[in-house]
């Protein structure tokens, strides 16, 4: 008989409703939402006074594998997502080698069933001549392109490419929107030797908006499911505003609670790409959130060694980790009266399953995959970097302390984070992708 794990008397975030109940998972699945709180079970976890969300899906993560794995790999970032409450992970393809071919995407996926504490799925990348490669990729949640901010043919900023990917391919796009001539004509304005603050000059608000009016206009014409990652200025929200049930947005952590002031405290820990904007490019993201202008919320985590994010700015890389404070920084704001735990669950859970037509995830419903997190919100705790799970051991929230964090988290209905430690054997599996489905905008059964 399959394993019984009964979740007793927890405070429970369904679609559409928060109840307390108790919640039964056999056979790695929600069998019920409204078991008998003396259900028979195998292991009974009393949860009174805590709420059980659906896990967390991170549908943009950098996690180094293979290539670069002196910054992270597939096994410290997916513990680092497991003590998050972060279930399921979507990953760029720009490791070494880039994830540019079906072959590469199979032998990527095959590292990660070795590797992965959590679910796993992988973008495969646009280039200037893989069109070929991208018409037959399966087993993936979508094309990632590089308009701006990348190197040698994952740079795609050539209008006859993108008229080609948008118009030839089938699965979902997403991308980079930061316009790459506004950049380097910024960068060859200013005169040496540049300043950290620099870097939100040099990729100025121009540079994001110019992007990403640029790929709508491919997606409407081409009428082509679009994703527009890591939004971080007011104009993109007003845009994003606009569009119809083909546009899709995204608002990460560092654009949500950093702008440009931050510098002066965090330097060149405050790198990213796209750029730190204004305090008031920071409120209008938090009101995309609350408006639908932006449907889901992900972390970008892309991590470095402390060494190298110090060297002195240009040298230093862009990128910051996240992934383990994504959820708790979430939930300090529902704490603090900003949002509700029914919309994190829709911005973190099922709004992501939805854009990337994810099979059975993102939800506390019967026949779900049980992947789940138990969270204590009135646990509070000062985040430190000797605390973290990922490999590069920093982050720019060091200090700040938070209410609400993860005590357990399953995966697949197998407990992956428990008081305080993480499992140390995979657990994750491929995640699945109906693209037929229809997308965020498509109604869920």
């Amino acid at each position: 008989m399959p394993q019984r794990t009964l979740i007793r008397d927890a405070t429970v975030v369904l679609p559409g409703e928060t109840a307390r109940t108790s919640v039964l998972i056999e056979g790695g699945r929600i069998a019920r939402v409204d078991a008998a709180p003396h259900t028979r079970a195998d292991e009974v976890v009393e949860a009174a006074g805590l709420h059980l969300l659906p896990g967390v899906i991170d549908d943009q993560v950098h996690f180094r594998d293979p290539g670069l794995t002196h910054k992270e790999d597939l096994r410290t970032g997916s513990r680092a997502c497991a003590a998050g409450g972060v279930t399921s992970f979507l990953e760029m393809p720009n490791t070494v080698p880039q994830t540019v071919t079906v072959e590469a995407l199979a032998a990527k996926l095959d590292r990660a069933s070795r590797r992965c504490i959590v679910n796993y799925g992988f973008y495969i990348g646009a280039t200037t001549e893989n069109l070929d490669e991208l018409v037959r990729a399966t087993r993936t949640p979508g094309i990632k392109i590089f308009i701006g901010s990348s190197t040698g043919n994952m740079l795609v900023d050539d209008q006859e490419c993108l008229e080609a990917i948008f118009a030839e391919t089938t699965l979902p796009i997403t991308a980079h929107c930061e316009d790459e001539a506004t950049v380097r004509a910024n960068a060859a304005a200013l005169t040496p030797p540049l300043a950290i603050e620099d870097h939100s000059r040099i990729r100025d608000h121009r540079a994001a908006v110019t992007a990403t009016l640029r790929a709508i206009d491919l997606a409407m014409r081409h009428r082509h499911r679009f994703h527009v990652l890591h939004v971080s200025t007011a104009d993109e929200v007003a845009i994003l505003a606009k569009q119809n049930d083909l546009i899709t947005a995204e608002a990460c952590p560092h654009h949500l609670f950093l702008d440009t002031s931050d510098y002066a405290r965090l330097g060149t820990l405050a790198q990213m790409n796209p750029s730190l904007k204004t305090a008031h490019d920071r409120a209008a993201l938090w009101r995309g959130l609350a408006s639908g202008a932006i449907q889901i919320l992900a972390t970008d985590h892309a991590p470095h060694t402390l060494e190298e994010k110090r060297a002195p700015y240009p040298a230093s890389p862009s990128g910051v980790p996240a992934v383990e404070l994504f959820l708790p920084l979430m939930l300090n704001e529902v704490n603090r009266g900003r949002c509700t735990l029914q919309d994190l669950a829709g911005w973190m859970s099922d709004g992501p399953a939805r854009i990337w037509d994810i099979v059975d995830k993102g939800r506390i419903e019967p026949g779900y995959d049980a992947d789940l997190v138990l969270v204590d919100m009135a646990k509070e705790r000062q985040v430190r970097n000797e605390d973290q799970h990922c490999m590069c051991g920093w982050t720019p929230w060091h200090g700040t302390r938070l209410q609400g964090w993860p005590v357990r988290t399953w995966v697949g209905g197998r407990t992956v984070f428990a008081d305080g430690r993480v499992a140390t054997e995979p657990r994750g599996r491929e995640l699945v992708f109906d693209h037929p489905r229809g997308g965020y905008w498509a109604t869920r059964d």
